[in-house]
């Protein structure tokens, strides 16, 4: 994504997490700072880890490494919230991987799955922006050929940030218009195609049939296509970000997760549960509207913007 200073992207995050901070860290101070650590004290913890959706698995680990690191001495508050970043981002680093569409094949191309309303469409709309001020050549497709509110919105993401857009008719077949785009991008010397795809969960057979074939069709103009699969989940909806992953990740051969509006829930901690649960690592997180609130997903930046920490 973009080179965005890193020292602005960390205060972004911290805003964007402050919520979540808040809930996270409010207690678990209270419970801990200036009195020894006590076995009923760390209980406590994981109860508050669980309550922020880290979900009791990473919960218990998290509560063993604080243990290790603390357990039997008195600590401030700068010690305290040190001590849970560094158990937090151990859960996460090994989930971490970096998204880097102008580095492998040309065309590269990305689909994007995920339900309704995940902001799927809005994180397409992003990355197109930030790939064409870099100078690469870009194509939008607006796979979910039922909603005509989501063309509508990618035809003003594609104009605005110079890519070219093709879409077609409501009902129209999203495989067919997958297999055309991708051929005249090969054709026309495009570095980037990012396809949106539908995300009705009505029909959840019918809804991975279509993304199967999307699949299918692609792999006809190239074996190794599409290129990156990428997961958009809505932090805001909590532990149901779950049930999504495992519906689309077992399915749609995800390869990357991108967890968006953590700016918009006081429970940002539901990514851990996630990025354990996946297959694919996290890639990107968003915590804004502006281009510049997607960013790489740093596990160690997380963390600490996590439990209120600012670099």
């Amino acid at each position: 994504m973009s080179d965005t200073p890193k020292k602005g992207w960390f205060q972004r995050l911290s805003a964007g997490l402050s919520r979540s901070s808040k809930q996270m860290t409010d207690q678990v101070i209270s419970t801990f700072v200036k009195e020894p650590l006590s076995e009923d004290h760390l209980e406590q913890l994981e109860e508050h880890l669980i309550e922020s959706d880290l979900g009791p698995a990473a919960s218990a680990r998290i509560v063993e490494r604080f243990r290790a690191l603390r357990f039997g001495k008195t600590s401030d508050e700068r010690e305290i919230k040190e001590a849970l970043a560094e158990a937090v981002a151990a859960e996460l680093s090994p989930r971490q991987a970096k998204f880097d569409p102008l580095s492998g094949d040309k065309p590269y191309v990305v689909l994007f799955v995920g339900v309704n309303g995940s902001g799927k469409t809005t994180t397409l709309g992003k990355i197109a922006a930030d790939l064409t001020a870099k100078g690469a050549k870009v194509m939008i497709v607006a796979g979910d050929t039922f909603r005509a509110a989501a063309r509508e919105q990618l035809k003003v993401w594609a104009d605005r940030s110079g890519a070219l857009f093709e879409s077609r008719r409501d009902g129209a077949d999203a495989a067919g218009l997958a297999f055309d785009a991708y051929t005249k991008a090969k054709a026309e010397g495009f570095d980037v195609v990012l396809i949106d795809t539908a995300g009705r969960l009505q029909n959840k057979s019918a809804l991975m049939d279509e993304l199967l074939k999307i699949v299918r069709v692609l792999k006809k103009v190239d074996a190794d296509a599409p290129h990156e699969t990428l997961l958009v989940l809505d932090a805001t909806v909590g532990r149901n970000a779950l049930e999504q992953e495992k519906i689309f990740g077992r399915t749609a051969y995800v390869s990357g997760v991108v967890m968006t509006k953590l700016d918009g829930t006081a429970r940002g901690g539901v990514l851990v549960p996630v990025a354990q649960a996946s297959d694919a690592p996290i890639k990107l997180i968003g915590v804004g509207e502006g281009i510049e609130d997607l960013q790489d997903f740093d596990a160690v930046a997380f963390s600490r913007s996590l439990v209120g920490l600012e670099d």
